[in-house]
């Protein structure tokens, strides 16, 4: 495999350590309604961290703007604010799956639907049918879908045998609700990975103002993920007044509670971010093959929050049958994203 390539899918291994990790630190939140918590996270995680980093790493983003085509900004911008709606499913599909099932379903569809969408659109995919590589693709597509497909079927298992007392680490365990907003993400969440690929022309006007290639998908992330800062607070602020939890933001037992809330939100932003930006990082190693970046971002992302999930013990209570299912549904799809990640040099 070239070089290039491999370092590329080292950085984004370690994108997928963070995204996967993301969601811990929302344990130690106290007291706060879900919409609460989502909000802070979004605000650092969509518009704080982004914006550092476009300050730090791409100080003439702002001329890149002013050069590229509002056309092609909206449709950048408006890709994020269809994830948008991806995202605030994804976190209802934690809040009732957990790490583990909603990881796994949820970026087992992001990273089938995703992997597909830009070279269809772009016409890339009809021509891979005629290589060796496309056709490891493809493979590599099913062979995830199938994964995906075991670990559903392994938390329906969950879902109709483990009693209520085992669950109580997540805490409001819903497998019905928890699969459909999965689905939901699945398909509006695949608009990130479309955006990347609408917005190659911003990075390398980003790379012509002076930006390193490395981090030329600076800008790129804060078009994109103000959109998705939009989508977010309206639906955030719409339930805070709907459950009358607008005073979560200002009001707690304690100064010290208020504090730690926010501090741990925002650890989650950062790492969510994090995530992105390694992915940035790596996908500029890629060459041709961008697309291919997100499958293996997503697969890895699955197996390092299934391992949370476990240390989290929301598997406890749980058969072997049901352990020995989550770890091969885990394998397969892992072994999807090197089928993917190695249709590159195929």
């Amino acid at each position: 495999m070239n070089l290039n390539i491999l370092f590329g899918i080292c950085l984004i291994a370690l994108g997928a350590f963070a995204s996967g990790s993301f969601a811990i630190p929302f344990v130690k939140v106290k007291k706060w309604q879900w919409e609460s918590y989502w909000l802070i996270f979004s605000l650092a995680a969509y518009i704080v961290f982004p914006l550092l980093s476009c300050l730090i790493f791409s100080p003439e983003y702002l001329q890149v703007f002013k050069a590229i085509p509002s056309k092609t900004l909206l449709w950048v911008f408006f890709l994020g604010a269809v994830y948008g709606i991806g995202n605030l499913s994804f976190g209802l599909s934690l809040r009732y799956l957990g790490l583990s099932l909603g990881y796994a379903l949820s970026l087992g569809l992001m990273l089938a639907i995703g992997t597909l969408v830009p070279p269809l659109i772009d016409g890339r995919l009809s021509s891979m049918f005629n290589t060796s590589g496309g056709n490891q693709l493809i493979t590599g597509v099913i062979v995830a879908c199938a994964g995906i497909g075991l670990v559903g079927y392994t938390g329906y298992l969950k879902d109709k045998y483990i009693s209520e007392t085992s669950t109580e680490s997540i805490r409001e365990f819903h497998y019905s609700k928890g699969v459909l907003a999965a689905l939901l993400v699945g398909v509006s969440g695949s608009a990130m990975s479309l955006a990347f690929e609408q917005g190659i022309p911003i990075s390398d006007m980003a790379v012509e103002k002076g930006t390193s290639p490395f981090f030329s998908t600076n800008p790129v992330l804060l078009t994109m993920l103000s959109g998705t800062f939009i989508t977010t607070i309206i639906w955030c602020l719409a339930q805070g007044y709907k459950n009358n939890s607008l005073r979560d933001y200002f009001k707690a037992e304690n100064h010290t509670i208020l504090f730690f809330n926010y501090l741990f939100c925002f650890m989650a932003g950062f790492l969510w971010f994090v995530q992105l930006f390694l992915y940035g990082m790596g996908k500029s190693r890629m060459g041709e093959y961008t697309f291919i970046a997100w499958g293996i971002l997503m697969a890895l992302t699955i197996a390092f929050a299934t391992i949370w999930g476990i240390i989290q013990k929301e598997w406890r209570g749980a058969s072997v049958k049901m352990y020995i299912l989550l770890a091969l549904s885990l394998i397969i799809i892992v072994v999807s994203s090197f089928l993917i990640g190695m249709s590159a040099s195929a």
